[in-house]
């Protein structure tokens, strides 16, 4: 049972602390172009959530039978916890919190759990094609 949980669970759990101690940073040293910064901070983001996203996923599919379920929860916890971060980040001297992030943490989580659901359907019709 506990090796169970801690299969499931455990991936989930340290992708979450990393997140955190990311966010705990006060500064990051980020490329001398802003657009360049912009975009890689914010393709971290997107990125970090959509692992994130897909970790609660492989999580919860012991317990939610249903995939688009299981997809949509995903990403409302994924989304739940990057509101918790960017409040987490007020409490950080030099950082602040922005619901721009949250909303690039909800895209990040919401493109993994479509790619997940184009691979789940490309499985299932490579399945059901007649053997040649």
């Amino acid at each position: 049972m506990v090796r169970r949980f801690l299969t499931h669970w455990l991936p989930p759990l340290v992708w979450m602390g990393l997140i955190f101690a990311l966010s705990a940073q006060p500064d990051f040293p980020g490329p001398p172009e802003p657009w360049l910064d912009i975009l890689l901070k914010k393709g971290g983001h997107a990125l970090g959530y959509g692992v994130l996203a897909w970790l609660y996923r492989r999580a919860l599919g012991q317990h939610i039978r249903s995939a688009n379920t299981l997809r949509v929860v995903s990403v409302c916890l994924a989304v739940a916890y990057g509101l918790s971060d960017e409040y987490h980040q007020t409490l950080v001297p030099g950082r602040n919190g922005r619901l721009l992030d949250v909303a690039v943490d909800g895209l990040g989580a919401c493109s993994a759990m479509l790619l997940d659901r184009w691979l789940e359907r490309r499985r299932t019709s490579a399945r059901h094609l007649p053997a040649a």
